[in-house]
């Protein structure tokens, strides 16, 4: 046999190969939120987030229902929802980006940049962070943080409550997704 034919064996047989996960996902990922004033801290969490990774294309994508946001206030949650987001007109929030860095499909933390597009309150906003991505076993953690502005958003703050809530409100993120099957 010549080289080229032993060539195109093993090339031919890395294609039957099983290939290793590069999608993963979750229907649990957790995004809060947290808005420090003098006056009142405000902090809400949703854990129902719907999150995707793909390694190979280097993408991401969240989304989630406003309307699952949990408040420590009854009445926090009600005004959130009717007054500032609008749930019953944007009833979701969503994020697709992309991300830079070299990411194995292997056990260890990896830090990334990423940028994409944030969807709020029927506003679509460019978006950059730092982020990481843990690899270990089978799963996937992927974790950002940001700050976003109300006003970016056309989020309207009653001038009676304006000292009550911040200006910046900072987001955390924290999905655990599993290979896509």
């Amino acid at each position: 046999m010549s080289i080229k034919t032993i060539y195109f064996i093993v090339l031919a047989s890395l294609f039957y190969l099983p290939m290793q996960a590069q999608t993963y996902m979750t229907r649990n990922g957790n995004v809060g939120f947290y808005s420090k004033t003098p006056l009142e801290d405000i902090k809400a969490e949703n854990s129902q987030a719907f999150a995707a990774v793909d390694l190979t294309k280097k993408s991401v994508a969240f989304t989630l229902l406003q309307r699952n946001f949990l408040f420590p206030k009854q009445l926090m949650q009600e005004h959130y929802n009717e007054n500032y987001v609008e749930s019953d007109k944007f009833p979701k929030a969503q994020f697709t980006g992309t991300f830079t860095g070299d990411v194995a499909n292997k056990p260890g933390t990896y830090k990334v940049q990423v940028t994409g597009q944030l969807t709020l309150h029927g506003v679509t906003q460019p978006i950059n962070m730092p982020a990481e991505i843990e690899v270990q076993d089978s799963k996937l953690t992927a974790k950002a943080a940001f700050a976003v502005k109300p006003s970016d958003y056309n989020i309207k703050i009653p001038s009676l409550v304006k000292d009550k809530i911040a200006s910046q409100i900072n987001i955390q993120i924290v999905a655990v997704c599993l290979p896509a099957k």
